[in-house]
C-alpha cells in the first residue's frame, strides 16, 4: 500500500512585488530616455529667431562697413540664443518633459563643438583681417552643428541643418558683398521655414 507523505510548503523571500515593478519601471524609462529623441527644438521660437535675424539683414544692409555689418549679427546672435534657450524651456514644461533629459545632453554635447569652433575660427579670421570668409564660415560651422545634434531630435532639424551647411558654402564662393543676405537667408528663411514646420507638426 503506498505510504502518502504530506509536502511540507517551502519558505519563500517574500520579496514586494511593488519593488519588481518600480525596478523594472525605471529600467524601461531610462531606456526609452536613451532613445529617445529631444522633442524640445523650438518650433515658434525658431520663428522668432527667424524674424530678428530678418531684422538684423536689413540693418546691416545699410552699415558701410563688414565690422558694423559683423557687429550687428553678433549682438543678434546673442539675442537669437536666449530667444532659443526660453523657448526651448518653454516648450519642455509644456509637454512635462525634463529639459537636460538624456537627448537633450546628447543634443547639445553634438551642437556646441562646431558652435565652438566657428567662435574661434572667427576670431582668428578677425586677428588676420580675414573678414570676408566670415558670414559663410558661420552658416556652415551652424548647419554642422544642427546636423550633429539633429541626429538625436526631430527629423526636420537635421534637414535644416544640411541646408544651413549648403548656405555656408555657396557664401564662402560668392562675393563678400553677399554675405549679409546669405545670413538673413540662413538665420532669418531657414528658421522661420523650418520653425514653422516644427510647430505644426511637433507642437509649439
Amino acid at each position: 500500500m503506498a505510504v502518502v507523505h504530506k509536502l511540507e510548503p517551502r519558505p519563500m523571500n517574500h520579496v514586494g512585488i511593488h519593488s519588481h515593478a518600480l525596478e523594472h519601471l525605471r529600467y524601461i524609462r531610462e531606456t526609452m530616455e536613451r532613445a529617445g529623441s529631444f522633442t524640445a527644438v523650438p518650433g515658434w521660437g525658431g520663428v522668432a529667431m527667424g524674424v530678428a535675424a530678418v531684422v538684423a539683414g536689413l540693418l546691416a544692409a545699410s552699415r558701410d562697413t563688414l565690422g558694423e555689418v559683423l557687429a550687428i549679427w553678433t549682438a543678434t546672435g546673442l539675442v537669437a540664443l536666449g530667444i532659443g534657450l526660453f523657448a526651448m524651456r518653454r516648450k519642455a514644461g509644456r509637454a512635462d518633459v525634463p529639459l537636460l533629459s538624456t537627448p537633450a545632453r546628447k543634443f547639445v554635447f553634438s551642437f556646441s563643438p562646431p558652435l565652438l569652433a566657428g567662435a574661434l575660427l572667427t576670431g582668428a579670421l578677425l586677428w588676420t583681417g580675414e573678414w570676408n570668409p566670415i558670414p559663410g564660415t558661420w552658416l556652415l560651422l551652424y548647419g554642422t552643428g544642427v546636423v550633429a545634434g539633429g541626429a538625436f531630435s526631430v527629423k526636420p532639424v537635421p534637414v535644416m541643418g544640411v541646408c544651413f551647411m549648403a548656405a555656408g558654402t555657396l557664401a564662402l564662393f560668392c562675393p563678400p558683398s553677399w554675405g549679409n543676405w546669405f545670413l538673413m537667408a540662413g538665420f532669418g528663411g531657414l528658421h522661420m521655414i523650418f520653425g514653422i514646420l516644427i510647430a505644426r507638426r511637433y507642437g509649439g
